[in-house]
């Protein structure tokens, strides 16, 4: 039995995914902090690949520190998000500001604290959808896209 499992494991094998973070940093006057990749240009949450050894919580933190100047708390999971072309899994946290000071770094060009209708006129929607679904309380939500556009359940 176990040879037969080694065996078809051999012939499929696993596909392979990679998780990311971001946080969606609110701050108490509702405004949003959100940065201009310099790879792109586009405007996104701060985030990126979560590292082997670390949490979830804990690459959050660094990620949005490393690319913001911005120390955060992390409050709770908002959703899970597929991009299925890529096979990038992102989860995304609710985080509050608790120091430092908003800086630029080698992968953001402008970091800027957004209000939701700046939002969604700046990101994609397939971004955009992050942050608003952050807000709403009724997450954790769970969506996929193709790179462009949401992919509608069921």
């Amino acid at each position: 039995m176990l040879l037969y499992m080694s065996q078809s494991q051999e012939a499929n094998p696993s596909p392979l995914h990679s998780v990311s973070v971001a946080g969606v940093v609110v701050r108490e006057d509702g405004r949003l902090l959100a940065i201009r990749r310099a790879d792109n240009g586009a405007w996104q949450l701060p985030g990126g690949i979560l590292e082997l050894d670390e949490t979830p919580e804990a690459g959050v933190a660094r990620e949005v520190l490393e690319e913001t100047g911005i120390h955060v708390e992390v409050d709770e999971l908002t959703g899970v998000y597929k991009n299925l072309p890529r096979g990038i899994v992102a989860l995304v946290f609710r985080c509050k500001p608790s120091g430092g000071t908003e800086r630029t770094s080698s992968e953001s060009t402008a970091v800027s604290w957004l209000t939701p209708e700046e939002v969604s006129e700046r990101m994609s929607e397939v971004f955009a959808v992050r942050l608003l679904d952050a807000l709403d309380g009724n997450g954790p939500h769970v969506r996929s896209h193709d790179g462009k556009r949401l992919i509608p359940v069921g």
